[in-house]
């Protein structure tokens, strides 16, 4: 199978809509850690373990939660629908770890909308939440 990494499809909003909202957030993850590692890596120091704890501070469900609270106010209405559809997905396995009542059902939140945004390329509108989610974390390295 020939794979052009570079090609990407654009969905059609009726697509995206048929998609179920955890294969949104499944996208919306990858998309989400992307950019937390490119900031990781924009912040110097090309040693892996850095890189990566750097990483983990952006990407944990417990930042996604808080990054996901702190954008939330900022939505469209068709954007809280989709964070809202992701806030409320049934996933078919339990979190790997004890955390805070809604961490998961936040980050789940927030991983959708990325993957919403991403898929129907609005790649402006994840650049503007990226920002937002990126006071969060200097906040929390405070």
């Amino acid at each position: 199978m020939d794979m052009n990494v570079s090609a990407r499809i654009i969905y059609t909003e009726a697509q995206v809509r048929e998609m179920p909202v955890l294969a949104l957030a499944h996208i919306g993850d990858g998309v989400y850690e992307l950019l937390a590692r490119m900031k990781a890596v924009r912040e110097g120091s090309a040693q892996v373990n850095v890189l990566h704890r750097r990483t983990v501070l952006m990407v944990s469900a417990e930042a996604q939660a808080k990054a996901a609270r702190l954008i939330r106010d900022t939505l469209s209405d068709e954007e809280f629908a989709v964070f809202r559809r992701g806030r409320n997905a049934k996933p078919n396995h339990a979190p790997p770890h004890k955390t805070a009542g809604d961490t998961y059902p936040m980050a789940t939140a927030l991983e959708a909308l990325f993957g919403y945004l991403y898929l129907l390329g609005r790649d402006e509108r994840v650049s503007q939440l990226w920002e937002l989610c990126e006071k969060s974390f200097e906040e929390q390295a405070k």
